[in-house]
């Protein structure tokens, strides 16, 4: 079970497939028979990160050093060992003159026939409610931690389900809201395409209310049962992470109270009034997407009464096109692309001013940062001209 099958349009984080096996559960089978795992991420605190280690730990010094041999008796180097003579150690023999070779223990001694034992796992279809997790003997326990945030996703999903996995750029913009605490505490936040809920589960714990925001029945319930499972994570006194349904191919939010993850009127008017932070965390993989993210916060800030600042995270990720016969990034070049357009759209409605943030801030989780790149933009409306039309003024 360990083992997965890619198809030819099979599409794997590298959170996941860097991640050793026993940091992996499967719990069940979503609603549409996906595998859905649960996955444990630690946010590491100062002296925890692993570049902080000292690359001289553990050495001692040359006139003091041992090797270990395999029976745990210390052999002396250096002078000690030349004193006994040339340094030659005599090898073990059996009773009929050949080396015999002690050989290490196995850590995990197998059954007789040689082979692993293996438990078959029943998983059963989804739960509405998260039930209490039974305690894993090798994990710590972690109940009541609250730098251990636990995930559920999927894992090699198509294209069009990446949003049920982590992705690099989801702990890239984690890292940034955890190094400004801040610049957050206290704010009403709207994060786009939420995907699991890592981000806006990372911001319930400095911010006050965070619409986390996203389409589809079942990810959008994948998310909330994320968040009930980090509820330790949150002073349920001062942050509200509320799971909502925001598509970005629409113009309007759903309101309609007889369809689940709907918005009511008091939340449309709330998030229209006191969002004043918008984040995305690696949602930038399909054009078609892209434009339609880049008209939502058009909308959305050209309707806030105030400057709204918003932070983007995504991976750059390098491929061979046939059709430039060279290695390119066409999502992000459409992206970098709409960037210059959102910058030097001038509609009398609002201004935006598009910066890129280094990336030299704190790293609290374990990952890899590579060509992930972090912007900000921040949006100021100006008076509104009624007689111009959205046509006029938007073009993406």
């Amino acid at each position: 079970m360990d083992q997965i099958t890619f198809n030819h349009d099979t599409v794997l984080s590298d959170v996941h497939m860097l991640l050793p096996n026993s940091r992996h559960l499967m719990t069940r089978l979503n609603s549409v028979g996906q595998l859905v795992f649960i996955s444990k991420f630690k946010i590491m605190r100062v002296g925890e990160r692993h570049d902080n280690k000292d690359p001289g730990e553990g050495l001692k010094e040359a006139g003091e050093s041992h090797e270990l041999r395999e029976d745990g008796e210390k052999v002396p180097q250096g002078k000690d060992r030349e004193e006994g003579g040339e340094g030659n150690v005599e090898p073990f023999l059996d009773e009929d003159g050949d080396l015999d070779i002690t050989h290490r223990p196995r850590k995990n001694p197998k059954e007789g026939n040689g082979r692993d034992l293996v438990c078959p796992i029943i998983l059963k279809q989804s739960n509405p409610v998260p039930e209490q997790e039974e305690e894993n003997t090798d994990d710590e326990v972690d109940q009541s931690f609250n730098d251990i945030i636990k995930i559920e996703h999927t894992m090699a999903t198509t294209l069009e389900d990446v949003g049920k996995q982590v992705w690099r750029g989801a702990f890239l913009l984690a890292d940034f809201i955890l190094s400004k605490p801040l610049m957050f505490r206290g704010a009403t936040v709207l994060e786009l395409g939420a995907g699991t809920g890592l981000t806006s589960i990372i911001m319930a714990t400095i911010g006050k209310t965070v619409y986390c925001t996203d389409v589809g029945e079942d990810l959008l319930s994948m998310c909330k049962r994320n968040v009930t499972l980090n509820k330790h994570m949150m002073d349920p006194a001062a942050a509200d992470v509320r799971v909502r349904r925001l598509d970005w191919l629409q113009h309007d939010l759903c309101t309609d109270a007889e369809v689940e993850f709907s918005w009511t009127e008091e939340e449309v008017a709330d998030m229209y009034n006191n969002t004043k932070i918008i984040i995305a965390a690696d949602v930038i993989y399909d054009d078609d997407l892209t434009d339609g993210l880049f008209r939502t916060l058009y909308r959305l800030c050209s309707t806030f009464p105030h400057t709204c600042t918003i932070f983007i995270s995504i991976e750059k990720r390098m491929n061979f096109t046939l059709r430039h016969m060279d290695v390119s990034c066409d999502a992000y070049n459409h992206f970098s692309h709409c960037l210059s357009q959102l910058q030097d759209l001038v509609d009398g409605r609002c201004n935006f001013k598009v910066e890129q943030l280094p990336s030299n801030f704190a790293q609290f989780f374990l990952y890899e940062r590579i060509e992930q790149l972090l912007w900000k933009v921040t949006a100021t409306p100006l008076p509104f001209d009624p007689a111009q039309s959205d046509s006029e003024l938007f073009s993406f």
